[in-house]
């Protein structure tokens, strides 16, 4: 399975009603999975590679490279302003559990990952606020509270979290003072939404039933626009990775009038039942095998995740976080294109060189 595979897979299980707004972070949920597959050992293991990179043998340190890759965001040209990203991958542990060596160097190797120690059998809202003020100032308060009241119970003992901002300017600015209510059919009937316009030589590709624009953004970031021919309730549950994969690859370059609506869309969501829904249950139970990361038999708890994706005239910023929570097991173990963007449409952003799929949003009522 591809990266693509792993989005669309996840992106349905976790977001079944195509008549709802929904963002969230393939690159953050697979860096936060890709590092617990890297401590997990067995049919654990197994499970999460399949999920993760489509089969068992599937190579998760690639993954990881190629995450770690994505992480790192090309310098501005002239006078464009710098992006910024900021990728954090931390263990949180109890001082009652011993973290193997072996794991702390992985952890190293993916975007400087490191272990810190919270008190979660002693002082559990203590714990929870160490993991949100740290997720927080990651995301640069975008993400304030991942982890919600009741979170950490008195079997938690570790989370395994990834934090990720992203602030990006477009290389091809909308127009300034052009940005106007136009109308947007939801799938609650037409409303005026503020809609930005963008006259420019970008990529379109008007192909097997979609429209799709290209917007490249500073640091070797790109967004893409999908719009159906026809609503977006009946085309996205026929694309594939594949297909995908040729929509994203055939825009080309020619003159476009864009008309885009603005997006602010946030979601948080418990990933726990999407991911076992999807073959990946055996790290819930107490049949897990997390051995690559203590000799304490631990199994994960829930998968929280949470993002927000925001974006304007001037480019966008988005800022998600994954926590795996880890509890002990009791047991032993051409012509101007005029494009206008007018109903519910699908954006994804993405690094260019590695593919990783920073964002997905459905964008149904903006």
């Amino acid at each position: 399975m591809t990266d693509l595979g792993f989005t669309l897979n996840l992106h349905r299980a976790t977001a079944p009603d195509p008549t709802v707004n929904v963002c969230w972070s393939p690159f953050s949920v697979a860096s936060a999975l890709g590092l617990l597959a890297q401590g997990a050992r067995g049919l654990t293991r197994d499970e999460l590679a399949v999920l993760l990179v489509g089969e068992k043998s599937g190579d998760i340190a690639e993954l990881g490279a190629r995450l770690k890759r994505a992480g790192v965001l090309a310098p501005a040209r002239g006078n464009e302003d710098e992006p910024v990203i900021a990728v954090a991958n931390t263990l949180w542990t109890d001082d009652a559990v011993e973290i193997l060596a072996s794991f702390v160097d992985e952890l190293g190797r993916w975007s400087s990952g490191k272990v810190r120690e919270a008190p979660f059998q002693q002082n559990p809202a203590q714990a929870r606020d160490m993991i949100n003020l740290d997720v927080a100032k990651t995301t640069r308060d975008l993400i304030t509270s991942l982890i919600p009241d009741g979170a950490v119970t008195k079997d938690t003992v570790s989370a395994l979290v990834n934090a990720l901002y992203l602030k990006c300017a477009w290389r091809y600015r909308f127009i300034d003072g052009a940005t106007t209510p136009m109308p947007f059919h939801t799938p609650h009937g037409v409303r005026d939404v503020p809609t930005m316009v963008l006259a420019e030589q970008i990529g379109y590709a008007a192909t097997d039933g979609w429209q799709v624009v290209s917007l490249p953004a500073v640091g070797g970031v790109e967004a893409f626009v999908l719009l159906p021919d026809g609503d977006l309730a009946r085309a996205e549950p026929d694309l594939d990775a594949d297909r995908l994969a040729r929509l994203l690859a055939a825009p080309r370059r020619q003159q476009v009038q864009l008309r885009l609506p603005k997006v602010d869309v946030r979601t948080k969501v418990d990933l726990t039942t999407p991911l076992a829904q999807l073959g990946a249950g055996t790290v819930f139970t107490n049949a897990a095998d997390l051995s690559g990361i203590t000799a304490m038999r631990l199994a994960v708890q829930a998968v929280l995740h949470e993002a927000v994706l925001k974006v304007d005239e001037q480019g966008f910023e988005g800022a998600a976080a994954t926590a795996v929570m880890m509890r002990m097991v009791s047991m032993p173990l051409g012509t101007p294109v005029d494009l206008h963007v007018d109903r519910p449409f699908l954006l994804v952003v993405r690094h260019q060189e590695t593919g990783a799929v920073y964002f997905l949003a459905r964008v149904v009522d903006p």
